[in-house]
């Protein structure tokens, strides 16, 4: 049945399937095979054919489907190349009418910490293993191609503090602050004082620590607080990865908050995974056992949800394969620890990590996912007419962060 099905839509590349019973047989164009998929019992196939977008990454997490003779990797990259075939078929074409992944997503407080803590209060040892020192837990931004993971992660903190403006003094609102890593970098780049929200209790109190370590708690502080809950007014608010929890229904709900946050000469930068095609739901796996509730916006909801709240679109940027990069280096570091990872969690646990990453970075390869940065103001006269500023700025503190680095190993 699986080999049936699979038969139908995967004509770029090749790969074989070998059934319970140890028959092989061959998937694909023709060409020499780059891995061949095993069926470990005889209910596999079955349960793959139910949502083959779903059931096949399940499959290959539980162990029901295994993958031998090439990598993970492979397999799911013809896989990709292929989804296009598949969703021409009408079996496809059916199963797409049952999901419902955008069409609910209310996001109320609660449901918000749930959703978070399913993910960002895992042990944040597991995160130390593949993350950068500074536990950046977002794409980087890679001023070269050969630029190691640590040093386009300094780049993107610099990147994004460039659209700021920022101003010795300033008020700063991060919401969405992660382990704290952004808000640290603002208050020594520039001098401001900044308050991080976030609904994890495990990044809170990480982030809090680290502020305290660095003697900069007085000037920085970090939250257990929902952004609908804040009150006071800010010179310049920043979200970085944030957005993509939020939800379709609740977008001009967010930007009304921020307008209603941001001083009348404040400057936003919104940081987060889009997409260049039309909106759709995002890959069914991710959303269930990696990120619930999770939704990825394509630029036209954005706008259209900004348009009506007097919010002017200042800059945009879209950094196209940046992630890609990000991720990639992502799964090498997990892949070197990954013995590491099982004794914090299991083999099942890390099973389910590498398809997320890989699952993740093809995305932005070959599906369409894209980052956008978007600087918001309320004024026109808020900013500079030209974009000089920001390289300006961020040569400048380029050129701070190289000498830094040259005192602390002289």
């Amino acid at each position: 049945m699986l080999v049936g099905l699979l038969r139908k839509f995967v004509r770029n590349g090749a790969f074989d399937v070998i059934d319970h019973k140890g028959r092989r047989h061959r998937v694909g164009d023709g060409s020499p095979p780059v891995c061949a998929l095993r069926l470990t019992n005889a209910r596999a196939s079955l349960r793959a054919v139910r949502d083959p977008s779903l059931t096949v990454l399940e499959g290959l997490m539980n162990g029901d489907l295994v993958v031998e003779d090439g990598e993970l990797y492979d397999f799911l990259e013809i896989c990709v190349f292929n989804l296009r075939n598949f969703e021409r078929l009408p079996f496809a074409r059916f199963l797409s009418l049952f999901d419902r992944a955008r069409l609910g997503q209310s996001n109320p407080v609660q449901k918000a910490r749930r959703n978070v803590a399913h993910h960002y209060d895992l042990s944040d040892a597991l995160y130390r293993l593949f993350l950068d020192d500074d536990l950046q837990y977002s794409c980087a931004y890679f001023e070269r191609p050969d630029q190691p993971l640590q040093e386009a992660q300094l780049a993107k903190k610099r990147h994004i503090a460039s659209k700021l403006r920022l101003e010795a003094g300033n008020r700063v609102l991060d919401i969405g602050c992660g382990w704290g890593g952004l808000a640290l970098h603002l208050a020594k780049a520039a001098e401001v004082d900044v308050t991080g929200l976030t609904l994890s209790v495990e990044q809170q109190r990480v982030a809090n620590d680290r502020a305290q370590q660095e003697n900069l708690d007085a000037c920085v502080r970090f939250r257990l607080q929902d952004y609908r809950d804040e009150r006071s007014s800010f010179d310049r608010i920043v979200s970085v990865g944030m957005f993509e929890h939020v939800g379709r229904r609740n977008y001009g709900e967010f930007f009304r908050n921020v307008r209603d946050l941001l001083a009348d000469d404040g400057v936003m930068l919104l940081h987060s995974i889009g997409r260049f095609d039309p909106p759709a739901p995002i890959n069914p796996f991710i959303r269930k056992y990696i990120f619930p509730g999770a939704d990825l916006p394509s630029l036209s909801e954005v706008l259209s949800a900004l348009e009506p709240l007097g919010l002017k679109v200042t800059d945009v940027e879209i950094l196209r394969l940046h992630y890609a990069e990000t991720l990639r280096q992502w799964r090498q570091r997990f892949m070197k620890r990954r013995e590491e990872a099982a004794r914090i969690y299991d083999e099942r646990f890390c099973r389910m990590w590498e398809l997320y990453l890989i699952t993740c970075e093809l995305g932005f390869r070959h599906l369409g996912l894209m980052v956008f940065q978007i600087q918001l103001a309320k004024t026109m006269e808020a900013l500079p007419t030209t974009r000089n500023y920001m390289v300006e700025w961020e040569e400048a503190q380029a050129e701070r962060d190289r000498r830094g680095d040259k005192s602390r190993a002289a």
